[in-house]
């Protein structure tokens, strides 16, 4: 599923996909497509609005 998430560092939008086969929880790290600043992500489905929220933090 396509997505994309605030970089923590910068604050620049980033593209990304979510592979919705490995849960509805997931924490990976994504390097910021700007700044290159190694982002956590936790990534959840909000199964309201049937998508993917994801949300960063600094590594």
């Amino acid at each position: 599923m396509e997505t994309g998430f605030q970089c923590a560092g910068c604050g620049e939008w980033n593209p990304t996909s979510v592979d919705e086969s490995a849960g509805r929880e997931q924490s990976y790290v994504e390097d910021c497509q700007i700044c290159c600043k190694p982002n956590l992500l936790h990534v959840r489905f909000d199964p309201v609005e049937q998508e993917f929220v994801i949300t960063a933090e600094l590594e």
